[in-house]
């Protein structure tokens, strides 16, 4: 059913090219905070926050809110005057949005009016008038590091003290903080820091012309790089009226289901091993290895980088591998099924995974939960369903939630996800059709901007493309559901033990990198 938009949203939306339904409504401040209020009354989510810098054409600066509904995207965008760089604050309506009005803020200088007005992403990497975005600044700039202590919520009272945890971790995992405040071992406030991997995406992107944009949005989460490659992809193809042959959709699809299952897998184990069961880390870890060898030897990379191109897929799936594939499928299914029992029958496991770090739905949804987090947490969103493109209006997946919002609740969307998209690789794989690799795509005229959504194996993966001349890229945002999710732990590790915090976090498994692009 078609959400029905308030007369003022639905008379002044303009279409955009998109890979789902998106409009575009210009507002002044006091119809920015009017439609932010319209679209949570229709239970709209916040997907993404970001900002322009537009001085060059009419001495603006652009600030944009993309609201995520079942059948629709609605993006608001108000303009400001490059003296007076602010706009309302939308964190009353949506929580998730004081970080990504900080991280604005931090690179663009525009600046909201109300919430935390906490440095963000900056980390004393430049100086607080330096706006790395903004057209006057250049890439290469660089300035000395001012290194000054992040102001912390303060936790008062007799018996409690503060736990920092990172923001180097062991092992390989990027860096993030975490500031817990306890009582004995129960945890009365945790507070995360993020931002330690920014790279500088966005400028990055400035860089480089239309065509080869993919291979960096590719980059900004390594795990997650099918999504993010395809939502970029979307978003040219989208301007520039490409449509991908219904071969290069289907293979598509399958790199983005193996992906899906891939970190599933890795997950599994993880969560396992945190809960005190090496013996899943193990079993997980191998089934993850075996898949991402099959991925080296079918496509020519364990991680599909550079598999989705503009106009289609960069390498065919040879006919002779089709039969391996499918009995991989048929073996990981054996596999974690039996597995899936062992967790479901192992007393220890259960014991740590039932009722820990609960996310309630009203939780969930007052705080823009999206993805895996917010499934499993009983809100039935996925946009393979809600907003299908092609192959999935053809192969729908089947929705997984659960209600408890728990540690347990999150491993049994995994198995379930894990599960059907073997199915939908079957499925694909079976009836795989003709078609052509890729076709061209021409350069999008200057001035245009589209959006490519993708569900990723977290959650959406949004990328805003906006043109420049001559084949360039002007502004590009890509956006990954870690920013919607990571404040949820805060949230579920409230009264748990601390623990429980690294079983916590990855149950979640949000990513740094996508945060911090």
């Amino acid at each position: 059913m078609k959400t029905m938009l308030p007369d003022f949203l639905d008379t002044t939306c303009v279409p955009l090219p998109s890979n789902a339904s998106a409009c575009l409504v210009v507002a002044d401040a006091y119809h920015w905070s009017w439609a932010a209020d319209a679209l949570h009354a229709l239970g709209a989510s916040l997907l993404a926050l970001w900002g322009s810098d537009d001085r060059d054409r009419d001495e603006r600066l652009r600030i944009r809110a993309a609201y995520l509904l079942p059948d629709r995207i609605v993006v608001v965008e108000h303009a400001m005057p490059a003296e007076r760089a602010v706009y309302p604050s939308l964190t009353s309506r949506f929580p998730v949005a004081d970080r990504m009005q900080r991280a604005v803020h931090d690179l663009l200088g525009i600046r909201a009016d109300g919430g935390d007005t906490r440095a963000w992403l900056r980390h004393g990497g430049w100086p607080e008038r330096v706006f790395p975005l903004r057209r006057d600044v250049g890439a290469a700039q660089t300035y000395p590091l001012v290194s000054a202590a992040y102001p912390f919520v303060p936790v008062d009272g007799d018996g409690v003290h503060e736990v920092a945890v990172g923001p180097v971790h062991a092992g390989i995992i990027e860096p993030g903080r975490f500031h817990v405040a306890v009582v004995g071992e129960k945890v009365l406030r945790l507070e995360e820091r993020l931002g330690y991997t920014h790279k500088g995406v966005a400028k990055r992107f400035e860089a480089l012309a239309q065509r080869d944009g993919h291979r960096l949005a590719a980059r900004v989460s390594g795990d997650s790089t099918v999504a993010f490659g395809w939502a970029y992809c979307a978003a040219l193809e989208s301007l520039t009226g490409t449509v991908p042959s219904p071969r290069a959709a289907a293979l598509r699809a399958l790199a983005l289901e193996r992906e899906r299952i891939a970190n599933h897998l890795g997950d599994l184990g993880g969560i396992g091993n945190d809960a005190g069961l090496a013996f899943g880390l193990t079993q997980f870890s191998s089934l993850k290895e075996q898949l991402l060898r099959h991925n080296a030897e079918v496509f020519g990379q364990r991680y599909l980088f550079d598999l989705v191109v503009p106009g289609g897929v960069a390498r065919d799936l040879p006919a002779h591998s089709i039969p391996t594939l499918i009995e991989e499928i048929a073996a990981l299914e054996r596999a974690v099924r039996e597995l899936r029992g062992i967790y479901a029958h192992h007393e220890g496991v259960q014991d740590r995974f039932l009722g820990t770090g609960r996310l309630t739905l009203e939780q969930a949804r007052r705080l823009g939960a999206i993805g895996l987090a917010a499934r499993a947490s009983g809100v039935p969103r996925d946009l393979r369903l809600d907003q299908p493109w092609a192959p999935y209006d053809q192969c729908p997946p089947v929705l997984a939630t659960r209600p408890e919002g728990d540690v347990a609740a999150r491993v049994q969307v995994r198995f379930d996800e894990t599960l059907d998209s073997l199915r939908l690789c079957r499925q694909l794989l079976d009836s795989l059709p003709p078609g052509a690799l890729a076709v061209d795509v021409p350069a999008a005229p200057a001035g245009q901007w589209g959006l490519g959504l993708v569900e990723g194996w977290r959650g959406p993966v949004m990328v805003a493309l906006e043109t420049g001349p001559e084949g360039s890229i002007r502004r590009c945002h890509p956006h990954d559901p870690s920013w919607q999710n990571w404040p949820l732990i805060e949230v579920a590790m409230l009264g748990n033990i601390i623990p429980d915090f690294p079983l916590i976090n990855k149950s979640f498994n949000l990513s740094y990198s996508g945060h911090d692009g």
